[in-house]
């Protein structure tokens, strides 16, 4: 009987620490990052509102590991995702204006996260789109960098 209550104590503090590992990350978990994430986000989204194509480049990782998915496939690379978005750039084109709600920052370990938020295009006091982002984030000496970019 003792070797089966060991056994039950071994299997449910096994189930308890798996469970904590994986559990949600509360919110305070690495405050320093949420608020690094949200800062550079934002001025992602002004360097887009201003027209400024390179600063808002600046925010992708170099090189082909980076990712954006689109509805039309996968694209890599920080020079092929700043070709899809060049034609809103080009002087003379609609510019719109960008923002982002309600986002929320996983830190998945240390340097990496994970972002979720909603993008708004507005044009005046028009809403031109909505939608949500998915991105993951790599801290690097410059800060962090988007290495992956589902936007729909």
């Amino acid at each position: 009987m003792h070797i089966r209550t060991l056994f039950f104590a071994i299997v449910a503090t096994s189930v308890v620490a798996c469970s904590n590992r994986y559990a949600n990350v509360p919110p305070h978990a690495d405050a320093g990052a949420r608020t690094e994430i949200e800062a550079m986000m934002t001025r992602s989204a002004a360097a887009w509102t201003r027209g400024d194509l390179d600063a808002f480049m600046g925010d992708y990782l170099p090189g082909e590991r980076t990712t954006y998915v689109t509805s039309r496939g996968l694209v890599r690379g920080p020079e092929q995702i700043r070709a899809r978005y060049a034609p809103r750039f080009a002087p003379g084109a609609l510019h719109d204006s960008l923002s982002f709600e309600g986002i929320e920052v996983d830190p998945l370990a240390p340097g990496v996260a994970h972002v979720v938020a909603w993008y708004v295009l507005t044009r005046g006091d028009s809403l031109i789109a909505r939608g949500p982002t998915s991105l993951v984030m790599l801290r690097t000496d410059d800060g962090w960098k988007i290495v992956h970019d589902h936007s729909s």
